[in-house]
């Protein structure tokens, strides 16, 4: 019986098994981790099935006399509390758990049964949000009617199938719902570790893909003409440099507050009493010293506000009604081919087009013999008794060092269905 305390009895028990993993041979940790992944699965796919008690908790409300536009409030909240997260994540799982069963039975059995994972679930959910309940069950059960294949497909390539189905049953919902994404458009800003930034643009296709461009062309011209600086720093610097330059590139002309707080002890004797910079957080004092100290070497103005903070709470209580002002300154067709890293499941970018018999072995350098990946899975393959090897259907067929075997085809460009002409696949090249 599903319970709380046999629950909570049997992870007691299998909280007090790990530490014998250290017992087992390496094939038997392969194939334990396999299972735990598949429990995983099992598990997530519970917590969401008890987590659709939302119309339960909605004849309670109506039974206590809570106005109808008001019902099914805080059972999101419910749901993230008892799974120690966000309301946000509240919603998405009650949003998920009200959907999978009723409008996507097949995907709900393979996350039942513990082949797929909640975020898989969820991609299936979000691509078909578009469609109609008919249109919703029939890419469900396009995708993910065979369980074995929709449980070897990466993430990116779940996505893609279920947009490909939606394209094809419902071409104008999907227009419907590009328009309405790129009118949801923005830039948004989220601490990242070691107090730096991610600086996140949401942008229509073209122009995020533009952008990019852009920024590698500028990336790659400066490190021909001899700049040391390696490539990521390059594109970073180059979207700075551009954003707070005027149109005629004079660097630093375009005015832009920063909101850095922070004590005179701090600023001016060297206290380490953490500062505070505006839309971030805390900041070591160190650091804040830094921002102000390349304000005043660049020519860029600083202004500077005292504000008086109350001797008992240091909370910020006043501050001067004026500013005082200073100056200073402040391999192509592997890579359309495999589309994204060979490995099962990774879907990263292809970073290298790797030799699966290596080329110092003998190995030729052809399509056949070689696959794209991305640079981690690239240097794990060079592991010993790590192998790889083309098999005659053309499928590559990966041996880990504990003996366990995986294989990999190339996804498909295109889907060919019974009837249907083949399709011809052109690779276009837009010059800016």
């Amino acid at each position: 019986m599903l319970s709380a305390s046999n629950l909570e009895s049997w992870a007691d028990g299998l909280s007090s098994t790990i530490e014998g993993a250290s017992d087992l041979s390496d094939p038997e940790r392969i194939e334990t981790l396999r299972a735990l992944e598949r429990l995983a699965c099992v598990v997530t796919a519970a917590q969401d099935r008890l987590a659709c008690f939302d119309a339960s908790q909605r004849a309670e409300q109506e039974a206590a006399g809570v106005p109808a536009a008001r019902r099914g409030r805080g059972v999101a909240e419910q749901v993230a509390l008892a799974r120690r997260e966000s309301p946000h994540r509240g919603r998405q799982h009650l949003g998920l758990a009200k959907i999978v069963r009723s409008k996507l039975p097949h995907t709900w059995a393979a996350w039942r049964t513990g082949r797929i994972t909640e975020w898989k679930a969820t991609i299936v959910a979000r691509e078909t949000a578009c469609l109609t309940l008919e249109d919703r069950l029939a890419v469900d059960e396009l995708v993910s009617g065979s369980p074995e294949t929709v449980e070897s497909m990466g993430e990116r390539e779940l996505a893609g199938a279920c947009l490909k189905e939606v394209a094809r049953l419902d071409a104008a919902a999907l227009v419907a719902r590009r328009r309405r994404a790129e009118s949801q458009r923005r830039v948004t800003l989220r601490p990242a570790p070691d107090t730096m930034t991610y600086l996140t643009a949401l942008l229509p296709v073209k122009d995020g893909v533009a952008v990019l461009a852009a920024l590698t062309r500028a990336a790659d011209a400066a490190r021909a003409a001899g700049d040391e600086r390696a490539k990521g720093q390059l594109m970073a610097d180059t979207l700075v440099g551009k954003v707070l330059s005027t149109a005629d590139g004079e660097a630093g002309a375009l005015r832009v507050s920063l909101g850095l707080i922070m004590t005179d002890t701090a600023l001016f004797s060297g206290s380490d009493q953490p500062a505070r910079l505006d839309g971030f957080g805390p900041v070591p004092a160190e650091l804040a010293r830094e921002i102000v100290a390349g304000a005043c070497d660049r020519h860029e103005h600083v202004w500077l506000r005292r504000l008086y903070t109350s001797p008992s709470t240091g909370e910020l209580v006043s501050m001067d009604a004026t500013g005082r002002f200073f100056r200073g300154s402040l391999a192509r067709f592997i890579r359309l081919r495999d589309q994204v890293c060979r490995t099962p499941w990774c879907d990263a970018p292809i970073r290298h087009v790797d030799h699966l018999q290596p080329h110092a072995g003998g190995g030729p350098t052809s399509a056949r013999n070689s696959q794209g990946l991305c640079e981690s899975c690239n240097y794990a393959k060079d592991a010993p008794r790590w192998r790889a090897r083309t098999q005659p259907d053309g499928s590559v067929a990966v041996t880990l060092p504990t003996g366990h075997q995986h294989r990999t085809h190339p996804p498909p460009i295109v889907t060919i269905r019974k009837h249907q002409a083949p399709a011809l696949c052109v690779d276009y090249v837009l010059a800016g």
